[in-house]
C-alpha cells in the first residue's frame, strides 16, 4: 500500500478530478450529438460503447470506447503533472471509476467500467494494462461472450499487479477489480443460464454488457 503522505488538498484534487471526469457519459453525449436517439432507449439501455454499437454506428461506438478509456487516463496524467503522490493517483484512478459507474447526473447509474479500468491501468502501470487487455481479448475469444472478457480481465488484474508490480497497488486492484464484477451481476447470471448475448448476434437483452 502507498504511504499516506498526500496532502489533504491534493487528496481534494484526486477526488474531484477523478469523480469529475469519470462521471462524464460520453456514449450518452456521442449519440445526442450525432443524432442517434436516446441511449437509454436503445438496446440494453446502458451507457458503453456495446451498447452504443447497437445504434447501427460504428464510429459513434469507437469514440465512447476511446473517451470512456481516456478519462480515467487523463485523470492520472494531470495528477502526475501536479506532482501528485501514488496515494492520490490511486484515489483519482479509483474515483474515476466510481464516476463513471456512478455518475451523479445519470442518478447514479452508468456504466461497468471496463473501458475505463483498461485506460486506467494503462496509465497506472502499462505492463499490466496491456496484460489485461490480451486477458479481455482470450476471455472474449474463447467464449465469444463480451462480458466473459471483461470478467477475465478484471479477475486476472490482480495477479498481473502482483506478479508485474511492486505490489503497492495491490488492493487498488482488488477494489477495481471487484467493482467491474459486481457491476456485471446480471450479465453473470446470463452467463450461467445460457442466455447472455455472443459476440456477433443480433440485438440485446435490456442490462447486457455496457463497457
Amino acid at each position: 500500500m502507498p504511504q499516506m503522505d498526500s496532502s489533504a488538498s491534493m487528496i481534494l484534487l484526486a477526488l474531484c478530478l477523478g469523480y469529475g471526469l469519470g462521471s462524464v457519459p460520453f456514449g450518452m453525449v456521442l449519440t445526442r450529438i450525432m443524432g442517434l436517439g436516446n441511449l437509454r432507449d436503445i438496446g440494453s439501455g446502458n451507457i458503453g460503447a456495446t451498447n452504443v454499437l447497437r445504434t447501427g454506428n460504428k464510429l459513434a461506438a469507437a469514440l465512447t470506447l476511446l473517451l470512456d478509456a481516456a478519462k480515467g487516463a487523463v485523470v492520472v496524467v494531470i495528477l502526475r503533472g501536479f506532482g501528485a503522490d501514488a496515494l492520490a493517483l490511486q484515489l483519482g484512478a479509483l474515483a474515476a471509476m466510481l464516476g463513471h459507474c456512478f455518475p451523479v447526473w445519470l442518478g447514479f447509474r452508468g456504466g461497468k467500467g471496463v473501458a475505463t479500468f483498461l485506460g486506467l491501468w494503462l496509465v497506472l502501470a502499462w505492463p499490466v494494462g496491456l496484460a489485461c487487455c490480451a486477458s479481455w481479448l482470450v476471455g472474449a475469444a474463447l467464449t465469444r461472450i463480451s462480458s466473459m472478457g471483461a470478467l477475465v480481465a478484471a479477475a486476472a488484474s490482480v495477479l498481473w499487479v502482483w506478479l508485474l508490480t511492486d505490489g503497492s497497488m495491490l488492493g487498488l486492484s482488488v477494489i477495481l477489480a471487484l467493482l467491474v464484477i459486481t457491476r456485471h451481476h446480471q450479465n453473470i447470471a446470463r452467463i450461467r443460464a445460457g442466455t447472455e448475448p455472443r459476440i456477433g448476434s443480433k440485438g440485446g437483452s435490456k442490462g447486457g454488457s455496457k463497457p
